[in-house]
């Protein structure tokens, strides 16, 4: 009897299999309907893994339909946006911004001064003004540097274009800034201070690279709406990234010679090309502190990309042999690596999200486009940092 009960539950169970494979291939049939109906209707494929979700959700789905279920999520988060165009809300009558570049007129307070204004208003901001202006406005020219966005078209992601391409310059700005000044400290011996202001560079590279975040929310249809108006504009035309990679040591008289026309440009690049970069400056310090370099390493040609060298690769080795927090030239080599890989991650989305918006056509200023940016995620700024892990 007891055998009898158990094998009639077995056919139960196979049909609860069936159904619930039935079912599962029912659910994937209808999101590959749902992809296909969202890609006739103009509706661009992003990236699905942009979305967590916990494992539980997707434990009995097939790899296939996580994928798919993902990507219409996503498309929801994300829609269409060219089927409606930009309103721009005018902030600033541009015609009474003072437009010079030059630091305006202000006073200066001491802490003194601060407690007494505070005392005066109780504890309240100010807002009792002379003049046109408030101090706010006046130290860092905001009025005049929100005057600068204007988009070419009538497409509506051409905004979020303009203003992260704003933000990117700002930020490659203050990145050259903190590179440009640790370099000085590595020429002044002063290993402990440069590490300090390296920290602060490897922060605005990740800024840098977090700028893709929103850049990539823009649609191959948005894009598409605009990309006439670029004409032949080009991130490789940036000068501030220009004097980010020579710095760092990725020199080109090629790309250095798009600002050889460009008069208030042109005289810096030049002389950036032909200077030390940070990482000869570094090499310049394990030299000064009785480590053998070749002459070829320390006395060259700063304008030419810097190549691989036998023996700085075997005094970073040597300095590796004491992985210490107050072995100065070991925590250098760590510091001239993380940024390294930063930058590597920065070119890295710059690459996938510029293929997945454009895929491989050519790029505006001339380049292969998606190709020409693959070949360049390859690069390595200190070569002998990352080929001496081989023998660590």
């Amino acid at each position: 009897m007891i055998a009898r009960e158990a094998g009639s539950k077995r056919p139960d169970l196979v049909r609860l299999k069936v159904v619930g494979a039935l079912g599962k291939l029912l659910q994937a049939v209808c999101l590959v309907i749902r992809l296909i109906f969202a890609k006739r209707n103009g509706i661009a494929p992003v990236t699905p893994n942009a979305i967590d979700y916990t494992a539980s959700q997707y434990r009995d789905r097939p790899p296939k339909v996580v994928w798919l279920h993902r990507l219409m999520l996503r498309q929801r988060e994300f829609p269409e946006m060219p089927r409606y165009k930009p309103i721009f809300p005018q902030l600033i009558d541009a015609s009474q911004v003072q437009a010079s570049v030059h630091p305006r007129a202000m006073g200066k307070t001491t802490a003194e001064s601060r407690a007494k204004t505070a005392e005066g208003t109780g504890g309240e901001p100010s807002i009792d003004f002379d003049g046109t202006s408030n101090p706010y406005i006046d130290y860092q020219s905001i009025d005049l540097l929100l005057s600068l966005q204007h988009p070419r078209s009538e497409g509506y992601d051409e905004m979020c274009f303009f203003v992260m391409g704003q933000v990117k310059e700002l930020l490659f700005r203050g990145l050259h800034f903190e590179l440009f000044n640790a370099r000085a400290q590595l020429n002044e011996g002063q290993v402990s201070d440069a590490l300090v202001i390296l920290a602060r560079a490897g922060a605005f590279v990740d800024h840098i690279a977090d700028t893709w975040n929103i850049l990539s929310t823009i649609t191959t249809e948005g894009f598409n709406e605009f990309r006439d108006h670029l004409s032949t504009a080009s991130g490789q035309l940036s000068f501030m990234y220009r004097h980010v990679e020579f710095i760092l040591g990725n020199k080109s008289k090629r790309l250095a010679a798009a600002h050889k026309n460009v008069p208030h440009v042109w005289p810096a690049i030049k002389e950036a090309l032909n200077s030390p970069s940070l990482y000869d400056a570094a090499i310049g310090v394990m030299h000064q502190r009785g480590y053998p370099i070749d002459n070829a390493a320390i006395d060259r040609d700063w304008a030419e990309e810097y190549t691989s060298n036998p023996s700085v690769r075997t005094a970073w080795l040597q300095i590796y042999q004491t992985p210490t927090s107050d072995n100065e030239l070991y925590q250098l080599a760590e510091a001239l690596v993380a940024i390294d890989e930063k930058m590597s991650l920065y070119r890295w989305r710059h690459f996938t999200s510029v293929q997945k918006i454009i895929g491989f056509k050519p790029g505006t200023g001339g380049s292969a486009g998606v190709g020409w940016l693959r070949a360049v995620t390859d690069h390595r700024f200190f070569p002998e940092l990352w080929d001496i892990r081989n023998d660590l």
